[in-house]
């Protein structure tokens, strides 16, 4: 079975560990011998059987914006396994420009992280980058926190009925650490959800639930490189008690599907 990671970010190898210590931290997480490189990804991707990687940048201050696009564009250059997303800032003076130049060089979404960048998924300042790409280019968000409210699951679904067309990819079972209240706020809207960041806090069995109830077709596959060890969190999805059907729709089928592969 072919599988795309969904969910990874790397860095310039210059900066790559101190980087993905950041994220840790964030998280309250520590140390781990993750160090955020596209060498390291590869390896460890290849190791868990790995066939293509969508690599999500973000940007912690808005004049910083460019520079990382431009970042994900000579990584892909580089590397033929990988797809990537653009990113944006609430904040940015140019919101509309680079939302341009992301569809312009042929980068396939843009991904935000409104928990660390600050801002509400449901900010009025992205309400014209979200009329501009419904329909076109999925975004892929960072999804729930119990230490804030940016990306709480009823600002999705607040979104999602101003912008109906809108294609969103709900990260981490469309809400880390709020699974429960995603379910009861997004059941019954049209978005996709990927695993990372989740299979390991979950009680047994309650991933598998989720994923029926939602259904896989609406479910990516995602590691979260280099927060997890992709050997390991394919180990623990392989673990879940699905379907062969519905392990091939996580794994390949659904991404395939937002990509236009």
């Amino acid at each position: 079975m072919k599988f795309i990671d969904f969910h990874t970010h790397v860095y310039p190898d210059a900066i790559a560990p101190k980087a993905a210590n950041s994220i840790r931290e964030f998280y309250s997480l520590g140390n781990d011998t993750m160090d955020g490189t596209v060498k390291m990804l590869l390896e460890k991707g290849a190791a868990a059987g790995t066939w293509r990687y969508v690599i999500l940048p973000v940007a912690m201050r808005p004049d910083r914006t460019r520079h990382i696009n431009d970042f994900i564009l000579e990584t892909l250059a580089q590397e033929p396994t990988f797809f990537g997303f653009g990113t944006v800032h609430a904040a940015m003076a140019h919101l509309m420009d680079e939302v341009a130049y992301i569809r312009q060089k042929g980068l396939r979404g843009i991904k935000m992280h409104p928990d660390s960048q600050v801002f509400a998924i449901d900010d009025e300042r992205l309400f014209p980058m979200y009329e501009d790409i419904q329909g076109e280019l999925p975004v892929i968000l960072h999804m729930g926190d119990h230490r804030f409210d940016y990306s709480h699951p009823a600002r999705l679904r607040h979104l999602l009925q101003l912008f109906p067309k809108l294609q969103v990819i709900a990260a981490h079972f469309g809400g880390y650490e709020l699974y429960r209240e995603a379910y009861d706020l997004l059941k019954d809207t049209d978005c996709f959800f990927d695993v990372s960041s989740s299979l390991m806090f979950m009680e047994e069995g309650e991933a598998e639930r989720y994923i029926n109830r939602y259904g896989a077709e609406r479910f990516v596959y995602g590691s979260d490189y280099p927060m997890w060890n992709p050997v390991e969190e394919m180990q623990r999805f392989l673990q879940l008690k699905l379907t062969d059907e519905q392990q091939e729709q996580i794994a390949h089928k659904t991404a395939e599907r937002i990509l236009n592969l």
